[in-house]
């Protein structure tokens, strides 16, 4: 079975390249993007298997990535979870209701992360 492709979309270099690193040392394939409007370049070409995207970016939210994405019968199909420092009940409701699959808070222990997406990857068949 091939390594599942993650799409990392994050604007902090620092949280990018930390999530790079840990989800290459699990195994996966990462894909990077810097904003919303790259990631959903990066997910129409490339289709990867989990989309993991902040919601605060310039250009396009993670919010409106998640509207764009299920949007599409090309990536609507494209598990993602948000990435956020917006904990609040509602913040995380406006995440799920866009459409997303999980909603992880800032600051979030990595593992923790890794482990929801393989959950995520798993209900997803």
């Amino acid at each position: 079975m091939p390594a599942p492709t993650v799409l990392v979309v994050e604007d902090d270099p620092t949280i990018l390249q930390l999530l790079e690193v840990n989800f290459e040392m699990e195994g996966y394939i990462v894909l990077r993007a810097e904003d919303g409007e790259q990631g959903l370049a990066v997910a129409r070409e490339s289709r990867p298997d989990v989309i993991v995207s902040d919601v605060m970016m310039p250009k396009m939210s993670g919010l409106e990535l998640v509207r764009a994405l299920k949007a599409t019968n090309d990536t609507k199909a494209i598990p993602v979870i948000l990435l956020s420092a917006k904990a609040q009940g509602a913040d995380v409701r406006l995440g799920l209701d866009a459409g997303a699959d999980d909603y992880v808070t800032k600051p979030f222990e990595p593992l923790d992360l890794i482990d929801r997406v393989s959950a995520v990857l798993l209900r997803s068949g």
